[in-house]
């Protein structure tokens, strides 16, 4: 355990989100809890994380996720590891929910020089049907920028593309 890596992630705290101010203790190892000297609020070593309240071991979740995200199929995940199916689309969800939340508090708060962007749509099947994935990225960096999904390839999809290249371009 790492106090000084670790920031309060209370946002009524004057010291949320930095780091170095030596205002975080251990307050259980055991528990894995960490304190706040300034507000007095006690939070998880996962709090923040897409971890964080799941019942099973950490451990597991990364395995599943990493095997899904690979293109492993839930139902042979289910077998080899026996897992409940709802389980995995719900870690499956959490993981896509979590790696959302981090790109828009990384890139969507972000001005970038963009230079050049480069943008293409692909048709994706799935079990309901087909959906158009629009995607931009910035050329120079190839750092993925902007992302929509419509079941329809049409200007309001791009729109909404171009709508998210603006909000983050200087």
């Amino acid at each position: 355990m790492n106090p000084e890596a670790q920031f309060c992630p209370n946002s009524a705290c004057h010291a949320s989100g930095q780091t170095g101010f030596n205002n975080i203790r251990v307050h259980s190892r055991i528990k894995r809890r960490y304190k706040c000297t300034c507000c007095g609020k006690t939070f998880t070593e996962s709090k923040g994380t897409a971890v964080y309240g799941l019942k099973k071991p950490p451990e597991d979740f990364t395995l599943v996720v990493t095997l899904l995200v690979h293109g492993c199929p839930t139902q042979a995940i289910v077998a080899a590891y026996g897992l409940d199916p709802r389980t995995v689309a719900s870690w499956q969800k959490r993981a896509g929910d979590h790696a959302r939340e981090v790109h828009e508090h990384i890139i969507g708060q972000s001005q970038l020089d963009l230079g050049q962007v480069q943008a293409d749509e692909i048709k994706v099947k799935t079990q309901s049907g087909y959906l158009w994935l629009a995607l931009a990225i910035m050329v120079s960096t190839r750092l993925w920028i902007a992302g929509a999904v419509s079941p329809h390839r049409d200007k309001a999809l791009i729109r909404r593309l171009a709508g998210q290249v603006r909000q983050i371009a200087q």
